[in-house]
């Protein structure tokens, strides 16, 4: 019997949608909305805007609730169900999440496909967060991951993980999506959680890219931005809500220096969002970024100086610092032996100290760093008052019998020895010291991005902060800022450093 032409028009209008993932994500699928509610998924402008740019790596900066976790969780369930022998993954911060993601996301739109979709695509495993099928394809929920191929990725809040755990970071980074091939797709997606970890780095690299121009490869990071005044959402009735002066500042900043026009119901909803009585305040750039730069110039959980460094660039205090040769140069030391070492160079310019230098490395011997301090006093006329570094720099070496003091004085280099305090005591005497601080941006990048980062260790156990630092890259730099904070507090209180004059002991190379 052949069919009718009316059953013939749905036979073929349900072909053409089985064929096309994207009618097929905006047609087939159910989801819970924000009232706990059933109801058809339908991409929002935020989704469909990324599902047609997406490329095989991506890298997105968002704000919140754009629903980008949910639409990739669907379209790899979505790449399972309709394509044999698929294997995708989702990576989430942790374990909650994602046992939330697979009961929650997974399995909820799985089991809500039309019956005869689930009938040609039954599941043969449903454990461990994990969902295989009978056409060969699986689908896994994991907070880490290493070993086989998968042809999709998607990483969820990667700017969190890079924060709290750097080290399983860098297993998702080595790990996880090394083991999607070129032909595959990874998309990693957060908010920002200040300018450090692999999340920042993973933007940067992709922004740069993007901003030479050239195209894109398939091991190229494409970058995707999201703002949050181009959520329609984001805008209230602006009657009777009076702005404050600083926030008509940073509107009026937004349209002069970025050609972003708000309208009123924004501006009000942005206010009301950042300031009201249950207001974000400083973490608005950090949750509701308008530009790139914004959500990474905000504070990182856990750090110890987040409050500092957003003080000190709303008062432009990370800018261009010129060294004045009329002014001495101190240095400041974390004496590293297998790993890094750093230096901090300072002027004191009335109460304002002005950080106009930074160096470090690792692998090198005190000559090595002797000579910086020479390359710095020729090319570029810095005039040393004191070299500082903490007390270790006075124990003896087994194999010499000689302080590394001793060592520096040989290479002609008087060392001075900052009194020692307390890791918290240091701690706190930098949190005061950084209000009288101006950075050199371009010289001092490499350490300002270390103490931005500096934080506290995160427990997994207890999903709290631990009192005392995470010793990684960032802590070096730290301990010689530390050197700095307590050696001046010691100076200005009446112990005066003697004036050091040009370096000597070996010839300029």
């Amino acid at each position: 019997m052949t069919k009718a032409p009316a059953e013939k028009s749905r036979s073929a209008k349900l072909l053409e949608i089985l064929d096309d993932p994207y009618k097929r994500l905006n047609a087939l699928y159910v989801v819970k909305n924000k009232d706990a509610m059933e109801v058809p998924f339908r991409m929002n402008w935020a989704q469909d805007r990324f599902f047609r740019a997406m490329h095989n790596r991506n890298v997105i900066l968002k704000a919140r609730q754009h629903g980008f976790s949910t639409f990739f969780q669907y379209f790899e369930l979505d790449q399972c169900v309709f394509n044999s022998n698929t294997s995708a993954a989702i990576v989430a911060d942790n374990m909650d999440n994602a046992k939330a993601i697979f009961r929650d996301k997974i399995k909820f739109a799985y089991e809500r496909l039309p019956d005869n979709i689930r009938a040609a695509r039954k599941t043969i495993k449903d454990r461990d967060n994990e969902l295989a099928f009978s056409n060969g394809s699986l689908i896994r929920v994991r907070v880490t991951l290493r070993g086989g191929t998968y042809n999709l990725l998607h990483v969820s809040e990667l700017g969190r993980i890079a924060a709290e755990d750097p080290e399983r970071s860098k297993e998702i980074m080595t790990g996880a999506m090394e083991a999607v091939p070129l032909s595959g797709v990874i998309v990693v997606e957060s908010t920002a959680k200040g300018s450090a970890g692999d999340f920042y780095d993973l933007c940067q690299k992709a922004q740069d890219i993007q901003k030479s121009g050239r195209r894109l490869t398939a091991l190229d990071w494409k970058f995707h931005f999201f703002p949050w005044f181009e959520e329609p959402g984001y805008t209230i009735d602006p009657a009777g809500i009076v702005i404050t002066q600083f926030y008509l500042e940073y509107y009026k900043k937004l349209r002069m220096d970025h050609k972003i026009e708000l309208t009123t119901g924004q501006m009000a909803w942005y206010f009301l969002k950042a300031a009201g009585a249950t207001g974000l305040g400083a973490a608005m750039g950090q949750e509701y970024p308008s530009t790139p730069e914004e959500a990474f110039a905000q504070a990182i959980e856990g750090a110890y100086y987040s409050t500092q460094f957003v003080s000190a660039v709303g008062q432009g205090r990370i800018t261009k610092v010129p060294h004045d040769p009329a002014v001495q140069v101190d240095t400041w030391w974390d004496l590293g032996i297998a790993d890094s070492m750093d230096i901090w160079f300072t002027q004191d310019v009335g109460r304002e100290i002005h950080v106009i230098d930074f160096y470090e490395n690792s692998g090198e011997g005190l000559g090595h760093y002797v000579d910086v301090l020479r390359e710095r006093e020729k090319e570029l006329k810095y005039h040393y008052r004191s070299h500082n570094a903490p007390h270790d720099i006075e124990a003896r070496e087994l194999g010499t019998g000689k302080s590394r003091k001793e060592a520096a004085a040989a290479l002609g280099v008087q060392f001075s020895t900052v009194p020692g305090l307390t890791v918290e005591d240091g701690i706190d005497a930098v949190r005061r010291f950084l209000a009288l601080c101006w950075f050199d941006e371009a010289r001092c990048a490499a350490g300002l991005k270390s103490l931005r980062a500096y934080r506290k260790q995160w427990n997994e156990r207890l999903g709290t902060w631990d009192a005392k630092p995470l010793h990684d890259l960032a802590s070096h730099a730290a301990d010689a800022f530390r050197m700095l904070a307590v050696g001046h507090q010691f100076r200005v209180g009446g112990v005066a450093r003697p004036v050091q004059q040009p370096i000597t002991g070996r010839a300029w190379s």
